[in-house]
């Protein structure tokens, strides 16, 4: 008798357990993962976080993120389909990890102390920016929409849409200097730019684009 009431006990904490753990695999597997880059002392660390993580904290993000070193050298150009948030205190690791980039929704984190020049990047496909820093600026966080997503997740991440038989390309250039955080966050958008090099001759890098009869490109200018 005790042994069939031992083994009955078991059994029902056995089946607690399974129903508590497929509870809590399904309360993970729902989080939304989302992809934090920064650098320290010239090592760059890629991580994945469950969770926002206070803007600059390296020894927070190295504690609850999983993060990995990756050497500058190895740095391959990704496709970001979720969120995407990096830490820099120079432009140079952005224009490493963005320039020529597809990113849907970005923050970019001032963590240094420095002014930064007027320089230029080019996103594609970037849907909604967020941008704070840490220099005493007038507006240390602000945030600009591009555009809203669609029903098909995957036609925002490509940032292209077919519409009467005519692809519609999305792309921002990014002016640095508004991480000094001395002028509101403005942006504005030209559609239906069927060539680049002709509509922004001045552009850096305005010959890497192709022109097409049935493409054409919704440009936005973030400053």
């Amino acid at each position: 008798m005790k042994l069939t009431a031992f083994s009955t006990f078991y059994f029902w904490l056995a089946l607690f357990l399974a129903g508590f753990l497929g509870i809590a695999d399904s309360f993970v597997g729902s989080q939304k993962n989302h992809t934090l880059i920064f650098t320290k002392e010239s090592i760059i660390r890629n991580c994945s976080c469950l969770a926002d993580i206070r803007d600059c904290d390296y020894s927070l993000a190295n504690l609850l993120c999983n993060c990995r070193t990756v050497l500058p050298s190895t740095m391959e150009k990704t496709d970001y389909s979720n969120d995407l948030t990096i830490w820099f205190t120079d432009t140079s690791v952005l224009e490493m990890l963005l320039n020529f980039t597809m990113v849907w929704d970005l923050k970019l984190s001032f963590c240094g102390t420095t002014p930064l020049p007027t320089e230029y990047l080019t996103i594609w496909g970037l849907r909604k920016l967020r941008v704070k820093n840490k220099v005493k600026g007038q507006f240390p966080e602000q945030s600009v929409t591009i555009y809203s997503s669609s029903k098909n997740e995957k036609e925002d991440l490509l940032a292209v849409h077919n519409k009467d038989r005519q692809m519609f390309v999305y792309i921002s250039f990014l002016d640095t200097s508004l991480f000094n955080g001395y002028s509101l966050l403005k942006s504005y958008s030209v559609e239906n730019v069927s060539s680049i090099t002709e509509h922004f001759h001045n552009l850096l890098y305005s010959n890497v684009f192709s022109t097409s009869d049935n493409r054409s490109y919704v440009v936005t200018f973030i400053y």
